[in-house]
């Protein structure tokens, strides 16, 4: 069958059947007007590095542009991250470029940086083809050879919209119907989806990453791919924690998170990676990842601190990401006071990048922050900073007191009422020491600057 797709700039050929044949083959061939069409495109996506290094590869050997450069290059994108795939083998790569990383030469990767040290720093992933044995860890292959077919290499990859390949004349390489899965907003395993998930639990993760369409929504799980992610949930036991969280801080990251963890929910993938986690899956997201597995977890009745033990434990969040979601969760007990010495603590007291976390949160879990935020739009620049107008030393010759913790606490508590009376100087500062019991009361019990 030959069909011509006037928009698509191209023929396509099916080889072997309709589209609804599993052993359907398809060739993608773009017409070559005007001396090269095709190729004029690709190479006008590419940077002139990215052509450097397509150049010199191909000087002694051959070189595909792959993966997700291939992918986003189709789908309309503006592709970013430049993946290759060649012929030649790790150690000639090397010799090409010599400042290169050798991060994964058993598994024939090299990650490719120029010599000139005046580039932006940019590196290439460049993966030797080849034909993988088994995966008897479901993580990793146990034994890899070196190949001379791009056709077997784009075989052994994931997902059909993955398995494409970009050649030296700008010719789309499309063995399994990426590019129409690509069109039809299908997530589609190459070849049997139980088997490759049996080799990678985190292709689970994947999948689901690979629905985000950004304003076009979501595509859609192949019912194969569905039923396998059921029933092979197990996988995901023999994957990192690391490599979990990487997946899932992207999933969390874009526009439609939360329909694409509600579908995770449905396959109960959530549940596998929080377990006894009490979950919020009817909560609206923003694109901040941390933020969002605060909201996600915003129903568990665990503290701050215990609930952030728990998600570092099974997802390995990095400290700034704990503390992130300890912080936040302590939130949800609390309504916005939109006092103006509430709005001025929360300006000085919190760093900026928190303020949009601590909004973000709170429209998540459905509290209003509307009156709060216009409150802060409309408190002027502090007169005096934010920094303490009063010195331990000036404090400590006011009261007599000795260095200490009371001394500290003593000093803290006036920086508290600097910030929310907004005041100009230390004369200012020093009269309100009259206004606490501080020689018998219990220094813990005073107030210091804090929001909330």
């Amino acid at each position: 069958m030959f069909v011509w797709t006037e928009n698509l700039d191209r023929y396509q050929f099916d080889l072997h059947g309709p589209r609804t044949s599993r052993d359907s083959i398809y060739l993608l061939l773009w017409r070559d007007f005007n001396g090269g069409r095709a190729l004029d495109k690709v190479t006008a996506s590419l940077g002139e590095d990215d052509r450097e290094v397509l150049e010199k590869l191909r000087s002694q050997g051959e070189a595909w542009i792959v993966g997700g450069w291939v992918r986003e290059f189709l789908s309309g994108s503006d592709p970013k991250e430049l993946d290759i795939a060649t012929n030649l083998e790790p150690d000639l790569v090397k010799s090409i470029f010599p400042k290169s990383i050798m991060v994964g030469e058993k598994y024939g990767t090299v990650r490719v940086r120029l010599d000139d040290e005046s580039r932006s720093g940019k590196i290439w992933e460049v993966t030797t083809l080849r034909v993988d044995g088994g995966y008897g860890d479901g993580r990793r292959p146990d034994n890899v050879e070196f190949g001379d077919s791009i056709h077997v290499d784009l075989s052994r990859r994931d997902f059909t919209i993955n398995s494409m390949a970009i050649g030296s004349n700008g010719e789309i390489i499309d063995p399994h119907g990426g590019k129409l899965d690509l069109e039809s907003g299908i997530i589609r395993c190459v070849g049997d989806p139980a088997e490759r998930l049996g080799e990678d639990g985190l292709r689970i993760i994947r999948a689901f990453r690979f629905l985000e369409m950004g304003e076009n929504g979501l595509r859609d799980l192949d019912l194969e791919l569905s039923r396998a992610i059921s029933v092979n949930l197990h996988m995901l036991e023999r994957i990192s924690k690391e490599r979990i969280w990487s997946e899932m801080k992207m999933i969390l990251s874009k526009p439609n998170s939360g329909k694409i963890v509600r579908l995770m929910h449905e396959h109960e993938v959530i549940e596998e990676l929080l377990p006894g986690v009490s979950l919020n899956l009817d909560a609206d997201l923003c694109l901040d990842y941390s933020v969002n597995l605060a909201i996600i977890c915003s129903l568990d009745n665990r503290n701050g601190e215990e609930l952030s033990n728990v998600l570092s434990e099974n997802l390995r969040l990095s400290r700034a990401e704990s503390d992130t979601v300890s912080f936040l969760h302590g939130l949800r007990i609390h309504d916005l006071d939109p006092s103006m010495s509430s709005v001025r603590r929360f300006r000085a007291a919190l760093p900026g990048y928190r303020h949009s976390q601590v909004f973000g949160y709170l429209r998540g879990i459905g509290k209003e922050t509307s009156e709060f935020e216009e409150s802060l739009a409309k408190v002027p620049s502090f007169k005096a900073g934010t920094a303490p107008l009063v010195d331990g030393n000036t404090l400590s010759e006011k009261t007599g007191l000795e260095p200490g913790r009371r001394l500290g606490r003593l000093k803290a508590w006036l920086h508290r009422k600097q910030i929310e009376e907004d005041l100009a100087g230390i004369e200012e500062v020093i009269p309100l020491i009259d206004s606490l019991n501080w020689k018998d009361s219990d220094y813990e019990e005073w107030p210091i600057l804090s929001w909330p």
